[in-house]
């Protein structure tokens, strides 16, 4: 990935970020919702836009649904903000990483409980 990409993918972050919080009015959209992160393609005219959406599972899918159905809406408010030759059409995806590492810390606290349990019987 060149620097180029990356500083435009910092960039989109940030500007879908601000634009889907200030300026998408879809209840379906979940009220703690993030752009963890973004990937453009390298012909720069598609864009990878992950979500994290703190709430069940159907919360989730109403939101990258809703998201999705307002791409046009999100990317011509974000054109405004980016100067780009061709702003990329938008994709937007569930980030699970955040769920995932969750998971992965809740895992490890629960070897730690069994590791001290086994050392207070012995």
């Amino acid at each position: 990935m060149t620097k180029r990409t990356k500083r435009l993918n910092s960039l989109l972050k940030e500007v879908l970020s601000e634009v889907i919080t200030k300026s998408v009015r879809n209840p379906n959209v979940a009220q703690f919702t993030t752009v963890t992160s973004v990937e453009i393609s390298k012909d720069l005219h598609y864009a990878k836009v992950y979500i994290s959406v703190i709430g069940n599972e159907s919360e989730r899918n109403e939101t990258i649904s809703a998201l999705q159905s307002a791409a046009g809406f999100i990317g011509v408010h974000a054109s405004k903000k980016v100067v780009m030759r061709h702003f990329p059409t938008l994709t937007f995806k569930l980030d699970n990483s955040v769920d995932k590492q969750l998971k992965i810390d809740s895992l490890i606290e629960k070897i730690n409980q069994e590791k001290k349990s086994r050392n207070t019987h012995e």
